[in-house]
């Protein structure tokens, strides 16, 4: 006889067993749909956005995050963890999926069985280890919450819930299975296809064979009870999130990264801008927070809330959850504090490690708007002093506008104004157009490309601030004023290419000018350079010397740009000593999101904790390729008291002195 099992062994098939079993199913079904139902009238109380372009591409994304666990895995440990759970829960739920298939399907209907012989057996041991494997991981997982208690981890009534009741489903199936195998397998070769249910069944034998039936039974019905309660609560807890985590990866933002919404500031239909209640926040937003699972990687990994600010990024988003569930007219700039707000350095840590997709920025840069636009609110007077200064001078350090080219006389580049046809636009940036240091890159930019016969042209006092800190801060009329002259001027000069060394003003040109019309190619110079030097154009020698490299925000996890600045280190000699975070888990220099230009008055500074790490590495050189990380540096150093061991430069200084003549 080949190796198989009755289905419905002990409990039986008629009626008496299906007709209750289905209408469970039923009604947790219903109750899964009802709920759902009641969190889409949530989300509708959100403003539209589409989020269903290039489905298939989207469907694409979602599967490799949901059946992989791609994002999930980026976090070792509890990240493991919860994969192997989830793929050993999901083989369990195939492997029942297919026994109702045969049982009440092609068995039942056209007497067709097809767990038998050897995939029967290939069957029974999967799912043993399957299951074992989900038992341990949740165990594990228990054992951090409740035991190890890691800070920031916050236990409810719904974690509860869910890991006494996925632990219950779990053991049940193993004491039915050791239940049947008791009376009708052990000892028979096909019990060693099921070494988990063999072991339980041995156990189970002293009992008797009447005791095993009845309990068998009991398990049976008690078991399938527990399947239909997980069903139907997933929309009451935190069990949603396995439907709302995996829609939010189809749902997701397709970029480019970090891009925010641009404001028709000329709609008179509009009566406020930014969001002050849930209501002016999209759907999407609000179906973030029926997303997240409160797994707090956004708060480790948020400088902010590393530092000692009442930022946390979870807690932001529970909060516009609660608030969306219960009072979405509340005001959710006093529900989340004006401190935690302002906090943000938009360095999109939270964003790039969540596991569900989330969208943090944009809800911080919505709530900003509001506070500016329709307050006239910032987080100090030096803020306001700044955005004076950029409407008035087109930059934020109060410097005359008619200044902004001098930094370049005597190194033989003209303004457009007076030559038009060169071969790249050097768009300077604030920083370099008038901060002594800064101004030493912009020179040592010029000389590396006179270097490798590139002819650059600046704008000078035609240039203004690409309008980035103030966007970031919410001043989206100030943004789109700056960016509209900025533009006008470009393509006035029809330039084709421009490079930047301000990763800022680069993310700022190539991603968010596009919605108001601009189309030139734009470059940071750590990639047009690190070309220059592959194609042979830009001659460096090497010269052996040993740093550390800081990934700024802005090149890093906005535009994914980590080895080109790498490379150029390693063309000059360089061997980098990596901090502990770097690359995209690279820590703020407290720069972003217009903190660049507010002190810092809360919690301890973020450039000198910073600082600290690449102090920890043992180099004597700290490198990076952006004006304000190289600011926030300069500071730093200051701050921990380490001029004499450590020395904040950027990437061109240390090209420009290994430069073949």
């Amino acid at each position: 006889m080949e190796s198989t099992r009755e289905i419905y062994w002990n409990v039986g098939h008629g009626i008496a067993t299906l007709a209750p079993m289905y209408l469970l199913a039923l009604a947790a079904l219903g109750l899964l749909v009802y709920g759902m139902l009641q969190r889409v009238k949530v989300y509708r109380n959100g403003k539209p956005l589409n989020r269903t372009d290039e489905p298939m591409a989207r469907m694409a994304m979602m599967m490799k995050n949901m059946v992989l666990q791609s994002r999930v895995l980026r976090v070792t440990g509890p990240g493991v963890a919860h994969a192997v759970f989830f793929w050993g829960f999901l083989l369990l739920v195939i492997g029942t999926g297919l026994i109702v298939i045969q049982a009440d399907f092609t068995d039942l209907l056209f007497d067709i069985v097809f767990l038998k012989g050897a995939p029967y057996k290939v069957f029974s041991i999967v799912l043993d280890f399957a299951g074992l494997a989900t038992i341990v991981m949740l165990l594990g997982l228990m054992i951090r919450r409740w035991l190890v208690r890691p800070k920031g981890l916050e236990t409810g009534s719904d974690d509860i819930v869910m890991h006494g009741l996925l632990l219950a489903i779990l053991v049940t199936g193993f004491l039915i299975e050791g239940a049947r195998m008791a009376v009708t397998e052990l000892g028979t070769e096909l019990s060693y296809w099921s070494p988990v249910g063999m072991l339980v069944a041995n156990g189970l034998d002293s009992l008797g064979g009447a005791t095993v039936l009845v309990l068998h039974r009991g398990l049976w019905w008690f078991h399938l009870v527990l399947a239909m309660l997980f069903i139907a609560i997933i929309p009451f807890t935190k069990f949603r999130h396995i439907l709302t985590t995996s829609a939010n990866y189809f749902l997701a933002d397709r970029g480019p990264t970090g891009k925010l919404t641009t404001v028709d500031l000329e709609n008179e239909d509009t009566e406020s801008f930014g969001a002050r209640q849930m209501t002016d926040f999209s759907w999407k937003d609000i179906f973030d927070t029926d997303a997240c699972t409160s797994c707090k990687r956004c708060q480790d990994r948020c400088p902010a809330y590393s530092t000692d600010k009442p930022l946390s990024p979870m807690q932001v988003v529970n909060q516009l959850g609660e608030l969306a569930r219960t009072d979405p007219g509340a005001d959710v700039i006093d529900a989340v504090g004006r401190d935690a707000i302002w906090s943000c350095t938009t360095c999109r840590a939270c964003q790039d490690i969540c596991p569900a997709a989330i969208e943090h920025v944009n809800k911080i840069i919505e709530l900003r708007r509001n506070l500016v636009l329709m307050e006239g609110e910032f987080p100090g007077e030096e803020v306001m002093t700044a955005m004076e200064q950029i409407e008035v001078n087109g930059n934020p350090l109060g410097m005359g506008y008619a200044g902004r080219g001098d930094w370049a006389e005597g190194l033989g580049i003209s303004t457009l104004a007076d030559d038009c046809e060169v071969e790249v636009l050097f768009f300077v940036g604030c920083y370099a157009s008038f901060d002594k240091r800064n101004r030493t890159v912009a020179k040592d930019f010029i000389t590396l490309c006179h270097a490798a016969g590139i002819k650059v042209g600046i704008l000078g006092k035609e240039e203004k601030c690409c309008g980035e800190p103030a966007r970031k801060m919410g001043n989206e009329y100030l943004y789109q004023t700056m960016a509209m002259e900025n533009i006008e001027t470009i393509k006035g000069y029809g330039i084709k290419k421009i490079v930047t060394a301000c990763p800022h003003c680069f993310n700022t040109l190539a991603k968010d000018y596009r919605d108001l019309g601009f189309e030139v190619e734009v470059e940071p110079h750590a990639v047009f350079l690190d070309r220059l030097v592959a194609q042979g154009r830009l001659p460096i020698r090497e010269e052996q010397f040993t740093c550390t490299y800081h990934d700024s925000c802005y090149m890093g996890r906005h535009n994914d740009i980590y080895d080109a600045p790498r490379s150029l280190i390693e063309a000059a000699g360089g061997e980098i000593v990596e901090m502990e975070k770097h690359g995209d888990q690279a820590f703020c220099c407290s720069a972003g999101g217009g903190r660049i230009l507010a002190e810092e008055k809360l919690g301890t500074r973020i450039n000198v904790k910073r600082v600290e790490m690449a102090v920890e590495t043992g180099a004597g050189l700290l490198l990076s390729n952006c004006p304000f990380c190289l600011t926030m540096f300069e500071d730093g150093v200051k701050g921990a008291g380490v001029e004499e061991i450590l020395r904040p430069r950027d990437i061109t200084e240390i090209l420009v002195e290994r430069l073949v003549a």
